[in-house]
């Protein structure tokens, strides 16, 4: 078996690649994600069908929410809500191959482990940090499932009584360190609608520094307490703002040398969890 099929399915866009054994990408293929979940199925098959070679064995599926990967099941959704009957079920493209889905935080994970920055490790802890923050755990080389779908890690309540979350509790670290979450905090600010990460990152302001600490600041909070939980060698953060967010975290210490570990960016960009379904579904083939 030479080569999977990888789909992240992401809260702005589909991305999907033909990826071999090595993890290296053959091709690739994306889409505005449709507002429709007929829209999004319809979109996972035609990237199958465009992404098709002789040479594919397998199709891994990165899907937001929670998900029971031994009956390839969402079991709840996020920004796209994928939940309800296994997701094999609900795709004319596969022809016979084999089909796996999980999180799209474990592909991503998975990716960055086998051929991105986090190579070498066998302890890591993820988050994609995009519309949502999604994520992942692996402790001795293996993901963590707990008892099916550990590593909801983007719902860990970082702000009591704070935001409503889509999961419906409240003040959940999504809510409070997203790229949604740093739109609203510019959208109230003097900043104006065209302020990114990149300029606040850049503007010296007192304003600016304010800004981001109200974003990254929760998320700070968060990884001391993944840290102290899990102990991983490293932290990953990917996604659309992984980066950003590296250089935020910088300028926000730590407030115990108990809980520090290094974080750093992902090594793929957002080809992570395209790579990452496709080598995790070569693995589970095999």
């Amino acid at each position: 078996m030479r080569a999977a099929i990888g789909v992240d399915v992401g809260g702005t866009k589909i991305r999907a690649a033909r990826v071999d054994s090595a993890g290296t990408i053959l091709a690739h293929w994306a889409v505005a994600t449709p507002a429709t979940i007929p829209g999004v199925l319809a979109a996972i098959d035609s990237a199958i069908v465009e992404l098709d070679s002789d040479d594919v064995g397998a199709i891994g599926v990165g899907a937001p929410g929670r998900v029971d990967v031994r009956k390839g099941e969402v079991l709840s959704g996020g920004f796209v809500n994928l939940a309800g009957p296994p997701l094999a079920t609900r795709l004319d493209s596969l022809a016979g191959r084999p089909l796996f889905v999980d999180n799209d935080g474990t592909m991503a994970l998975v990716g960055e482990a086998r051929v991105g920055a986090g190579e070498g490790a066998e302890n890591l802890l993820m988050l994609t940090i995009g519309t949502g923050i999604g994520g992942a755990t692996m402790i001795d080389g293996k993901i963590l499932r707990g008892a099916g779908s550990a590593g909801q890690l983007g719902h860990l309540t970082v702000a009591y009584g704070g935001a409503p979350c889509v999961c419906g509790r409240l003040g959940c670290l999504e809510t409070m360190s997203s790229g949604t979450a740093l739109r609203r905090l510019i959208d109230a600010s003097r900043f104006g609608p065209t302020a990114t990460a990149a300029s606040l990152l850049a503007d010296e302001s007192e304003d600016a520094r304010a800004l981001l600490l109200r974003w990254a600041g929760p998320l700070r909070e968060g990884i001391d307490s993944y840290i102290a939980a899990f102990d991983p060698e490293r932290i990953v953060l990917g996604g659309g703002l992984g980066e950003a967010a590296v250089e935020a975290l910088a300028r926000i210490p730590g407030k115990s040398y108990w809980f520090q570990r290094p974080v750093v960016a992902a090594r793929l960009g957002d080809r992570a969890g395209v790579i990452g379904a496709a080598l995790a579904a070569l693995e589970a083939a095999r």
